[in-house]
């Protein structure tokens, strides 16, 4: 059964998706991933490697629901300023294209922790390509160039998600910076709790505990600002070696603005 933060989620992001008047084919593809009880078990048991087992933060349900919702906020964000997707400027697909593909990517980005944290990304990926095919067999059941293209760029998002490759589509940079801005304290509540041993999480953990709010709007400069609150400088640590590494390595990093601040202090400017 779905949490109350789940379900609430997923009622902003189809109120999103809905804002955007695009074809059937968004709304179809966002409820049958929001629907589907495989893909649910599937990231509750991520979330069980993770948390349990390895001691690491949310990498569940509700983060990956949460970094979808980045990623289609931030897309959305790129659509208002005029910009182009890497599918439209290739003259490959259209918005809606790279937006399914985004929400594909970030849902199941991190299925992979269910075998462990090294190489998730590739295992990710394995587990992900059956769920993705059977998805665009449904949407789009007559359009075999639109499932390989569409398919081919969610998986570049899950394959770059942590910054560790070179990636070339916008869309699979907006992944890294939508999974990088999932990092407020909510997120380590439930490991910190359980954590009676040091493990080789605990610093992304009490980092992340220390990160009250993230707020992604309409840029000053560029299309995309993004504002981080803080309570303590600890929050430094998920923004400098977590969040702008994978920013610094997104082909998006050009449409981010990146702010920080402790409480009431100035906001420093990253971006």
């Amino acid at each position: 059964m779905k949490s109350p933060r789940e379900l609430s989620i997923d009622i902003k992001m189809i109120d999103m998706v809905e804002s955007l008047n695009l074809s059937p084919k968004a709304m179809q593809c966002l409820k049958y991933l929001l629907a589907n009880e495989e893909i649910q078990a599937q990231q509750e048991f991520a979330n069980t490697v993770s948390i349990v087992r390895l001691g690491f933060n949310d990498h569940g349900p509700v983060h990956m629901r949460t970094v979808t919702h980045n990623s289609i906020l931030m897309l959305s964000l790129l659509q208002r300023a005029g910009v182009k997707t890497s599918l439209e400027k290739d003259g490959c697909g259209e918005f809606e294209d790279s937006l399914i593909a985004v929400m594909l990517s970030s849902m199941f980005h991190d299925l992979g922790m269910q075998m462990g944290r090294d190489n998730h990304e590739e295992h990710s990926i394995i587990l992900a390509i059956p769920l993705i095919d059977k998805l665009l067999m449904e949407v789009f059941p007559d359009d075999l160039h639109k499932r390989v293209m569409i398919r081919a760029v969610a998986l570049e998002g899950i394959a770059g998600h942590m910054g560790t490759i070179n990636i070339s589509s916008t869309e699979a940079g907006i992944i890294q910076i939508a999974d990088g801005c999932d990092m407020t304290k909510g997120r380590a509540r439930i490991p910190i709790s359980l954590a009676l041993t040091t493990r080789m999480g605990h610093i992304h953990q009490y980092s992340a505990n220390s990160i009250e709010k993230v707020a992604i709007t309409p840029g000053m400069e560029k299309p995309i600002r993004v504002d981080i609150n803080m309570s303590s400088e600890a929050g430094v640590f998920q923004i400098e070696e977590v969040l702008m590494h994978k920013v610094s390595n997104s082909p998006a990093k050009q449409y981010v603005e990146l702010y920080a601040k402790v409480r009431d202090d100035d906001a420093r400017r990253y971006l």
